[in-house]
């Protein structure tokens, strides 16, 4: 499977495959955790997408029971995200949902992660929500240092748009490596906003979240459903590969990351690799995600 560059160093895999609702599944037992991993790896797909308060906070302890014992930490990437905090029997004073981009917070946020995924680093630190009373300078420095202490491989950000980025940025001597927003046939404002075209004139990469619309991709008789039904006829393909081969056809170089808890639809994500996409097709299913014809 090709890599895309994150920083110098460090690389992830075309598809990356996210833990969003890994605890909803009926079996969250370590082997079946283990089980899906494995499914990916077998594929080349190395790296994980988590984040603190995904499961109600439990979705990093579910993966770090899974990785104990193993060598699996060794062959992937994990990706993870703080800043949402929830009432919850980690946050029980919460008295309303809010963001914490302290650092106080933050370095709280990375300790624990660590200690529940049984890792000696995160790979990747994603501030999950933009922060409308973050202290840039406080936050930019946090995550400096945590780099500096080997603490995470590399920093990014989630949500953003590009001036909160910039805003961010403006205070950091680390690159921001990555933004990871909405991005689908069913989401696709930012490939006219100005979002993707800002990544990628500051070579951040684009990690895109529910490329599937949410699963409201494979169901349902729209015009984009349709016309991703007939693109598979005449490929061979399912529809959901068809909808990812459209975002990595992108020369951004996009990230799916594809959530499920199902084993065979984890093993058929490389089957989006396969998909012949060439720019009429990527035309037609955006003409249909439109509404109408481009001007």
């Amino acid at each position: 499977m090709d890599r895309i560059a994150i920083t110098e160093d460090l690389s992830f895999s075309r598809i990356v495959y996210g833990m969003w609702r890994l605890d909803e599944d009926a079996d969250t037992s370590p082997a079946h955790v283990r089980a899906k991993i494995e499914a990916c790896l077998d594929q080349g797909i190395t790296t994980i997408d988590q984040a603190d308060i995904y499961g109600g906070y439990a979705s990093e302890a579910l993966l770090g029971a899974a990785l104990k014992g193993t060598d699996l930490a060794r062959q992937v990437e994990i990706v993870t995200k703080t800043d949402i905090v929830v009432r919850s029997d980690r946050f029980p004073d919460a008295r309303v949902k809010h963001y914490d981009t302290s650092r106080a917070h933050i370095t709280a946020a990375v300790e624990t992660s660590l200690t529940l995924m049984g890792v000696e680093r995160i790979d990747l630190l994603l501030i999950h929500r933009p922060d409308p009373l973050m202290d840039h300078n406080e936050t930019g420095e946090t995550l400096d240092d945590l780099v500096a202490a080997g603490k995470v491989r590399a920093v990014g950000v989630s949500n953003f748009r590009p001036w909160d980025l910039s805003l961010l940025q403006s205070a950091m001597e680390t690159g921001l490596a990555v933004n990871q927003i909405e991005l689908s046939l069913t989401c696709h404002d930012a490939f006219t906003n100005g979002d993707l075209a800002f990544l990628q004139e500051n070579d951040i990469v684009p990690m895109a979240w529910s490329p599937l619309g949410g699963g409201g991709l494979l169901a349902g008789g729209g015009a984009v459903q349709a016309k991703l039904r007939e693109v598979a006829g005449r490929t061979g393909a399912d529809p959901a590969a068809v909808a990812v081969a459209w975002l990595l056809a992108h020369p951004a170089g996009i990230l799916p990351v594809m959530g499920t808890n199902r084993l065979d639809r984890i093993r058929a994500f490389s089957d989006a690799l396969e998909v012949p996409m060439d720019r009429q097709t990527w035309f037609e299913l955006y003409t249909a995600a439109l509404g109408r014809e481009v001007a």
